[in-house]
């Protein structure tokens, strides 16, 4: 199936708009079984679509990570600070490589020297547009620390640099409970080997 010609928008509406937006859809769209479903109302939150970079540094097998409040997390009962990869929104006209490179200096203090584009991936696609495309950036890890963010945007940033098996042992025992860096970490315990070969360490 596909969107063209299996699903019918019937109207679209945007219901909220701030700093985020909301927007109601009503369709349809054709069954498994055949025919078409019933018309469905769903609201769907628009937020963007974003990146996620990985700092990854071959030559110390290690990991720039990234610690900040988060409303979302607070919301939902957990502790707001949340261990992190480097993230940002991508604005209209942006490259996303321009906006992870961009990220990594803002949030991490960092300048990539080689970056790998992983895969795209849909957050919450029950309920939200935003798409995100992760990266692994190589990092002289040596020049991460202290504090960063833009001070205008409300950022508060903490950086930490753990090894890669210390990153793993994060996502296990929930230390680090995102989706996007559980995923980062989790590719990496993948493809490092790779990764380390295509980069000549």
């Amino acid at each position: 199936m596909d969107a063209a010609n299996d699903v019918e928008i019937i109207a679209r509406e945007t219901v909220f708009k701030g700093y985020f937006q909301v927007d109601r859809y009503r369709l349809r769209h054709r069954t498994f079984r055949g025919g078409w479903s019933a018309e469905l109302v769903r609201e769907v939150f628009e937020r963007g679509h974003s990146v996620v970079v990985l700092l990854y540094d071959p030559e110390r097998d290690s990991v720039a990570l990234i610690e900040q409040f988060r409303p979302g997390a607070l919301a939902a009962g957990w502790n707001p600070w949340l261990i992190e990869c480097v993230a940002g929104i991508i604005e209209e006209g942006e490259h996303p490589d321009d906006v992870a490179r961009r990220e990594t200096l803002e949030e991490a203090g960092g300048e990539p020297s080689a970056m790998v584009p992983v895969g795209d991936y849909l957050m919450t696609a029950g309920g939200s547009s935003e798409t995100c495309r992760l990266y692994c950036a190589r990092v002289d890890s040596s020049t991460i620390s202290g504090l960063h963010g833009l001070e205008d945007e409300g950022e508060d940033i903490r950086t930490h640099v753990v090894s890669a098996d210390e990153a793993l042992a994060m996502v296990r025992d929930g230390r680090i409970n995102n989706a996007m860096a559980v995923v980062a970490v989790q590719w990496l315990a993948l493809e490092k080997d790779r990764l380390r070969r295509d980069w000549g360490v």
